[in-house]
């Protein structure tokens, strides 16, 4: 639903996205999302787990066998995974999950850093792979009126 603020400016409310996403392990899924992550967990099964991830639902559905090789593109000096999902924080809570995840020890595609730096839509960012090798980005807009800023 698009409605208008008070200076005439469209703005949008924000539905939670639905995603479903292969894992090979629904255990090792289950404490990387909710214990490292901090996700709630919602409805389970034998075969999946649904999580609120960030208010959005994720479900973790159990798969035989092996992700494939996910291709790269180019983004400003760093290969970033083609097929990846995240969320955009605000800069307070993206640098406590950042200090989280580097005080874990946890590996890095692309470790914390800002990109487009003095740009339009200079952003904080950072990829992990989760246990399954689904490709997740966490980022923050220095100013975030410019998350569709062309």
């Amino acid at each position: 639903m698009t409605t208008s603020d008070a200076r005439g400016v469209a703005t949008v409310e924000l539905r939670p996205f639905h995603l479903a996403i292969p894992v090979g392990d629904l255990a090792a899924a289950e404490l990387f999302y909710c214990g490292l992550l901090g996700c709630s967990k919602g409805r389970t099964a034998s075969r999946w787990i649904d999580v609120n991830f960030f208010g959005h639902q994720v479900t973790l559905h159990l798969v035989d066998g092996p992700n494939p090789d996910v291709d790269t593109n180019p983004v400003d000096g760093d290969q970033v995974p083609a097929r990846h999902f995240g969320v955009v924080l605000d800069m307070r809570d993206w640098r406590l999950l950042a200090d989280k995840l580097q005080s874990a020890n946890r590996d890095f595609l692309i470790s914390p850093r800002t990109r487009f730096k003095g740009e339009i839509g200079e952003q904080a960012t950072m990829f992990l792979l989760d246990p399954s090798g689904n490709a997740l980005e966490f980022k923050s807009f220095a100013n975030p009126a410019q998350l569709f800023a062309t």
